[in-house]
C-alpha cells in the first residue's frame, strides 16, 4: 500500500512523467516476459537492446500518445455515465486503437532494421491477426477503464494489463 500511496503522489505532482515512465517500464517489462516466457530465451540469449527498445518505444510513443488520446477522448466524450463510456470504447476501439496498433507495428518494424518493403510485407502478415487480438481483450477492458477509472490513472490502468498484451506484441513485432 505504501508504494501505491507514493506512485499516487508522484502521479499527483508529475502526472506526465509519471505514464510516460509507467509506460515504458512496462513495456520493457513486457518484452522481458516474452523473451523469457513466450521464446524461452533464457538468460543467456536475452536481447537487453530489444528491451531497451521496448522501453523507449513505452516512454517516447505509447506514453505520450496513449495519454494525450484518453484527454482528447474525455474532451469529445465528457461524462462518466455507462452510455458515456460505452461510446469512448467504440471510438478508442473503432478509431484509435486500429490505427495506433499499426502506426506501432511499422514503428517496430522500422526499428528493427526492416526496409520499407519488408516493413509493408510484415505489417500485412501480422496486422489482421493483432488487431483481431486486439479485440479479444481491449473492449472489455476499456468499457471498465471509461466507466470505473479517473482520467489521471488510466493509462496506468491500461498499462498493467498491457502487460500480457505488451508480451504478444513483443513477440509479434520481433517475428521476423
Amino acid at each position: 500500500m505504501a508504494l501505491w500511496r507514493a506512485y499516487q503522489r508522484a502521479l499527483n505532482a508529475h502526472p506526465w512523467k509519471v505514464q510516460v515512465l509507467t509506460a515504458g517500464s512496462l513495456m520493457g517489462l513486457g518484452d522481458i516476459i516474452s523473451q523469457q516466457l513466450v521464446e524461452r530465451r533464457g538468460m543467456r540469449k536475452h536481447q537487453i537492446s530489444r528491451t531497451l527498445t521496448m522501453a523507449s518505444l513505452g516512454c517516447v510513443f505509447v506514453g505520450p500518445v496513449v495519454g494525450g488520446w484518453y484527454k482528447v477522448l474525455d474532451r469529445l466524450i465528457p461524462g462518466t455515465t455507462k452510455v458515456d463510456a460505452l461510446k469512448k470504447m467504440l471510438l478508442d476501439q473503432g478509431c484509435f486503437a486500429p490505427c495506433f496498433l499499426g502506426s506501432f507495428l511499422s514503428l517496430t518494424a522500422a526499428l528493427n532494421g526492416l526496409s520499407a518493403q519488408e516493413n509493408w510485407a510484415k505489417l500485412q502478415r501480422d496486422y489482421p491477426d493483432a488487431l483481431i487480438a486486439n479485440y479479444y481483450l481491449w473492449p472489455a477492458v476499456q468499457l471498465a477503464n471509461f466507466y470505473l477509472v479517473p482520467l489521471y490513472y488510466r493509462l496506468a490502468v491500461v498499462q498493467c494489463v498491457a502487460v500480457v498484451w505488451n508480451s504478444y506484441l513483443s513477440w509479434k513485432a520481433h517475428q521476423l
